[in-house]
């Protein structure tokens, strides 16, 4: 089956694998565990780990299994190439181990999940300047710049507060600056949007939440989109400047961010994530769905201080949401009225399930102040918008009338 434009999204990511020979015609692509790949050559092995032919070298530098993930992520995100981690973060990681150097400067959104800001915390500790501005105006990103400016780095959606970042014109701007601009896309999803319309040269997806889909899996992927000019870009060594320019970035990734840092995906979970990401556009139809009409029945209900989620007209950003999304996304929070607490409220909860991960099939709920950002600290906290009463939804895709009623019968 060819991969042409006429296929939609689903099509293309169902049949991927089969553009490839499989063993035994097989339709998925089978769990290869091998960590040494053969060559009945010598010549072969070393023309290889030169990067004069494809192939495999090692396991922590790339497997056909994972290698088939990787080509299912680029074609979701419109990209030329794609490197799997282990994790979303190691991902995020492999961005400050292979392209940053100490006295680089980093803008990055103030409003991040709480573990990717203490990420940027550690990199700003070991020489890299770190500047936190709320990129949900264009204006703050272009204020922070320097002439050490490598990188700025922004979320989609932010996680768990649901800000929006002006993705449109930030990419404007790091292109007139010739800047690296990386958009994490976890919160939308390729099948949401394609972080590459606005001109980010990087994409991170964490693949553990929704295109893995089922809590099962960890992983992560970086995505070249082919925009950036990786020829103007300061930090490659000169042995990856062999490389044509368009391959530059990812040879230094997959070098310094897989083989030095080690951060490899193993091939039983890029097998689990690959078969999940199959019912990804389905599955984020529903879960979109479902948390549109549980943002509003709870702002309706006056026991309810505040509904975060940019589906909802009251969002600060819902028109640029609606304007740059299929949908709004499966995250919302909110926050109770005073006097009620929200641990109890969680407890009477019979569906939704009080758990840390995102993206699952399931409804997951966290108190955030109290668990996923209580080691930043209520100042830190307090800036990001995060009350101590605000509950974080990841909406899965159970029936819509059994989330509306168990939602609200735990106001009660």
């Amino acid at each position: 089956m060819s991969d042409k434009p006429s296929y939609g999204f689903t099509t293309t990511i169902l049949h991927n694998d089969r553009r490839k020979p499989i063993e035994h015609y097989s339709l998925h692509k089978p769990v290869h565990t091998s960590v040494a790949f053969g060559y009945t050559d010598a010549r072969q092995l070393a023309s290889v780990f030169q990067g004069k032919e494809p192939g495999f070298r090692y396991g922590r530098q790339g497997n056909p299994t994972v290698s088939a993930l990787e080509d299912k992520i680029t074609k979701m995100e419109d990209g030329v190439a794609t490197l799997c981690f282990a994790t979303g973060m190691a991902a995020i990681g492999a961005l400050a181990q292979a392209l940053l150097r100490a006295g680089d400067h980093v803008v990055s959104s103030s409003f991040l999940f709480g573990n990717t800001n203490s990420l940027w915390n550690t990199v700003a500790s070991q020489g890299t300047e770190v500047s936190f501005v709320d990129a949900t105006g264009v204006a703050n990103v272009e204020a922070a710049l320097k002439p050490t400016t490598r990188m700025v780095f922004v979320e989609t959606i932010a996680n768990p507060r649901t800000q929006i970042a002006d993705l449109a014109r930030i990419g404007e701007l790091c292109r007139a600056r010739g800047i690296l601009y990386v958009v994490d896309n976890t919160m939308t999803t390729p099948y949401l949007f394609r972080p590459k319309i606005v001109g980010a040269g990087l994409v991170v997806n964490a693949l553990t939440k929704s295109i893995g889909g089922h809590g099962m899996a960890l992983g992560g992927a970086l995505t070249d989109t082919g925009v950036f000019d990786w020829s103007t870009y300061p930090n490659i060594a000169d042995n990856f400047r062999r490389q044509p320019p368009a391959a530059q970035g990812m040879a230094q990734l997959r070098a310094k961010g897989l083989r030095d840092f080690g951060a490899s995906l193993a091939p039983e979970a890029a097998h689990h994530i690959a078969v999940g990401a199959e019912t990804l556009a389905l599955r984020m139809e529903r879960t979109c769905a479902n948390a549109l009409a549980l943002a509003q029945m709870l702002e309706a209900d006056e026991r309810v201080a505040a509904v975060h989620y940019p589906g909802l007209p009251s969002h600060p950003q819902h028109q640029l949401a609606s304007e740059q999304f299929r949908a709004y996304g499966s995250l919302f929070s909110f926050e109770l009225k005073e006097g009620i607490d929200c641990f109890d409220y969680l407890n009477r909860l019979r569906v939704g399930i009080p758990a840390s991960n995102l993206g699952d099939t399931r409804t997951l709920v966290i108190p955030v102040a109290h668990t996923i950002f209580f080691e930043m600290g209520p100042e830190r906290r307090a800036s990001m918008g995060i009350a101590e009463s605000l509950i974080r939804v990841s909406v899965g895709i159970e029936d819509t009338a059994d989330l509306l009623a168990d939602f609200g019968n735990a106001l009660s």
